[in-house]
């Protein structure tokens, strides 16, 4: 079955968090925090303005977000598990993170 999100709600493929500790304890699943990152599988067409045009997505497929954590709904495609979100759902996209030195480096030489 293949689903097309509509409106400003997009589809999400929810990425595990780790099962253990920094220092090595595994943790239980009832230990565990509910999953906040995914990465976005498909986007809707976007909300509409009180006019009637639609209002483009901030996500596109591909990106990796930080969702909240009680958001969205889960729906079940075969073995796999995907969380259906509204775009207000969204708390922000991952980027590549940049170092303090290559911040300096780029003004020094601007």
């Amino acid at each position: 079955m293949n689903l097309q999100p509509l409106g400003d709600r997009l589809m999400v493929e929810v990425l595990e968090e780790a099962e253990s500790t920094v220092s090595g304890i595994v943790l239980p699943d009832t230990a565990k925090e509910k999953p906040q990152r995914g990465q976005v599988l498909s986007v809707g067409p976007g909300a509409r303005d009180k006019d009637g045009k639609r209002i483009e997505m901030d996500v596109a497929e591909g990106d990796e977000i930080v969702f909240s954590k009680y958001g969205g709904t889960e729906i079940k495609l075969g073995a796999d598990e995907v969380l259906i979100l509204r775009e207000s759902d969204v708390l922000a996209k991952v980027t590549p993170r940049t170092t303090k030195n290559s911040r300096r480096l780029a003004v020094a030489t601007a």
